[in-house]
């Protein structure tokens, strides 16, 4: 394979093994062969007794000490899984609630409300009062009221409310809608320990319950407050691959999740000193790039390039011209630290829940956001001068261009139109067979799918050259940003039927639709297409489903409960997190169906994926009754004259 053919991230890898620098992949390699009973579920220590294991295949314990089957080893595992994973996008979405507070209250300076209509949408989801009062009493009662959804001691949440009212029929049946955000989780660990919750199937209605806290709990709450505080996204043209990065410019990458202080970052770049302190350096201008979930932020909102996903944040910072990596939270590894000492770039940590040995840290709180974001700034542009010009490679490779900012919103108005906005036209082209179905693709990026894979982009271009309507978010959106998929002109690679769909809307086919947090928007647009009518009553009867191939994160399974809970299909690669104890692997990707109308599929060979999607999309579509071919009727002139007259409305002469 030529240089010209590897994507950015390949070549960037090439060059680090030649440079001798450790990367995940070399160390994913060294931990081969994995622990068997880790991998399967089948390991516990969740009390000093163990840690205990249970041999699946052979002669050796098929209980622990305490007794505790494979069933319960791994329905812990998974609990605790979608717990913390609520926990991570929990904890996000409060801290968004807190600015929104404390912007309302002039507290935050150089933050504002961006988003006044939403705000006033999400006020009345809250029954908050808005007539005649002022933006910044209404937004400081709503964020109130989002903090009062993590810990509120009666009640379920509010933003339950949104979904079908089928669907929340199923849910106060099934006894699984959520309470208080921190209520779940808490439960969730109190149930896991020594001696708490020994029924596989009482703790995996506890997964949706406290899964279900975090897509229309958490998630929801940081997408519509961050919506609210930095403007909801709409269609905007960026750049993604390592090739962003800029020789001649400081540049300053934004690493981690929560998009406070990025857009701190952003406002803090510019300005007459700044121009000069850049100027001193003898340096071009700053770029300011993102990595992993803080990059999807800034792109759909600002337009700002993306440097790339996950797997990428080592390359990023060996290409030798990244004066400061500034983190907060999730998905940072801890190996940039060491990354960091082959080059001049400073690894810096923002705040005091998630430090890092090794790096600076600039304590990053609501109050001096601005302060803290000019010093690191100004960090960065001190540190020009220290470049390595012997180190620098920037693989030479096109930057794609792509539209990002496909917001629930946004795609309602495209499709309807600004002052007739509707899911109507979507739906009625999924009956007409158009589009076939939808499908959501999110989450991570893993060595384990091999080195610089492109599995989301091949399973995104499987997709919408079968009438497919492809959605994406987090890592996986990343992927599929710097794999050039994001662009109108992709409406060739298509299917006849969506082909058209994308040339009359003039949208991609695939739509990019933000972060992991965003996957709520997902849920809203579900619900918008069950209540607009034709595709049945509740989530579950949608031709529509969700993937992620190369899961890692703890929030991966959490979002994937939560999908599953609605009543959205969900297919998983790599590997199952209950392998070990197949009554529970039963119960996710069987029995679930008959509980909430949809269910979990694994599949370690992501190729095949495709085809289960499309077959339960088709499955969908039968159900619906939606793939019974019309026939065409030709009208002859009289006819045409009666179709006129009859279409005409009352009064018309």
């Amino acid at each position: 394979m030529e240089d010209k053919q590897k994507t950015t991230d390949q070549i960037m890898l090439d060059k680090m093994r030649e440079s001798k620098i450790e990367t995940m992949y070399d160390r994913y390699k060294a931990q081969q062969p994995q622990c068997g009973y880790g991998s399967l579920a089948l390991c516990c220590r969740h009390c000093n007794y163990g840690p205990c294991n249970i041999d699946p295949f052979g002669p050796g314990p098929k209980r622990g000490i305490c007794g505790a089957d494979a069933n319960t080893f791994a329905a812990r595992h998974f609990l605790r899984m979608s717990a913390a994973g609520t926990a991570c996008h929990s904890d996000h979405g409060r801290a968004v609630a807190h600015l929104l507070v404390a912007t309302a209250r002039g507290e935050a300076p150089g933050y504002r409300i961006k988003d006044v209509e939403k705000l006033k949408m999400i006020a009345e989801c809250f029954d908050i009062k808005t007539k005649d009062r002022e933006i910044n009493e209404i937004a400081e009662e709503v964020g109130e009221m989002a903090l009062m959804e993590f810990g509120k001691p009666y009640g379920t949440l509010l933003f339950l409310k949104r979904a079908p009212a089928a669907r929340q029929k199923i849910w106060e049946k099934l006894g699984i809608a959520s309470r208080a955000i921190d209520r779940e989780v808490t439960e969730s660990m109190h149930r896991t320990g020594m001696g708490g919750d020994q029924d596989y199937r009482n703790l995996t209605k506890q997964a949706m319950r406290v899964s279900l806290a975090d897509g229309w709990g958490g998630s929801m709450i940081a997408t519509e407050l961050q919506d609210i505080l930095f403007g909801t996204p709409k269609p905007v043209q960026g750049r993604a691959n390592l090739g962003v990065l800029k020789k001649d410019y400081v540049n300053i990458v934004v690493h981690g999740h929560e998009p406070q202080l990025a857009e701190a970052i952003v406002m803090a770049s510019t300005g007459p000193d700044i121009e000069k302190a850049v100027a001193a350096v003898g340096a071009k201008g700053i770029v300011i790039a993102g990595l992993c979930c803080t990059a999807n932020e800034l792109l759909v909102r600002h337009g700002i390039p993306m440097a790339g996903h996950m797997t990428m944040q080592e390359g990023a910072m060996a290409t030798g011209v990244v004066e400061v990596m500034v983190v907060d939270i999730q998905c940072v590894m801890q190996a940039l630290a060491e990354t960091a000492k082959h080059f001049h770039t400073k690894l810096v940590t923002t705040l005091s829940k998630a430090k890092i040995s090794g790096a600076e840290h600039v304590e990053f709180e609501d109050e001096n956001a601005l302060e803290s974001a000019k010093k690191i700034i100004l960090m960065a542009i001190g540190n020009y001068k220290n470049r390595d010009k012997k180190k620098v490679f920037i693989p030479d490779a096109s930057e794609p261009n792509l539209i990002a900012g496909f917001s629930h919103e946004t795609i309602k108005y495209m499709l309807g139109g600004r002052f007739r906005a509707s899911y109507r036209p979507l739906n009625d082209n999924i009956i007409n067979g158009r589009i076939r179905g939808v499908v959501g693709i999110a989450g991570c990026t893993s060595p384990k799918a091999g080195e610089c894979t492109q599995s989301y982009v091949d399973l995104a271009k499987e997709l919408i050259a079968n009438n497919i309507l492809v959605v994406a978010t987090g890592c996986a959106a990343g992927q599929c940003a710097s794999g050039g998929l994001m662009l109108p002109e992709l409406k060739d690679q298509c299917g006849a039927g969506l082909k058209e769909v994308c040339e009359a809307v003039g949208i991609p086919p695939v739509l990019h639709s933000g972060a992991c947090v965003d996957n709520s928007r997902i849920l809203i647009a579900c619900s918008e297409m069950a209540k607009e009518g034709g595709l049945g009553n509740d989530i579950s009867d949608l031709p529509v489903a969700g993937a992620c191939l190369e899961w890692m994160s703890e929030k991966a399974i959490a979002i994937g409960q939560f999908l599953v809970a609605s009543g959205i299909y969900t297919v998983f690669g790599m590997n199952s997190p209950v392998a070990g104890a197949p009554d529970l692997q039963n119960l996710l990707t069987k029995e679930l169906e008959e509980q909430v109308g949809a269910r979990w599929d694994f599949q370690q060979d992501i190729k095949k994926i495709g085809k289960m999607l499309m077959d339960h999309i088709e499955m969908k579509r039968e159900a619906l009754g939606i793939n019974v071919k019309k026939e065409r009727k030709l009208y002859d002139m009289a006819e045409r004259r009666a179709l006129e007259q009859e279409c005409k409305p009352a009064g018309h002469h």
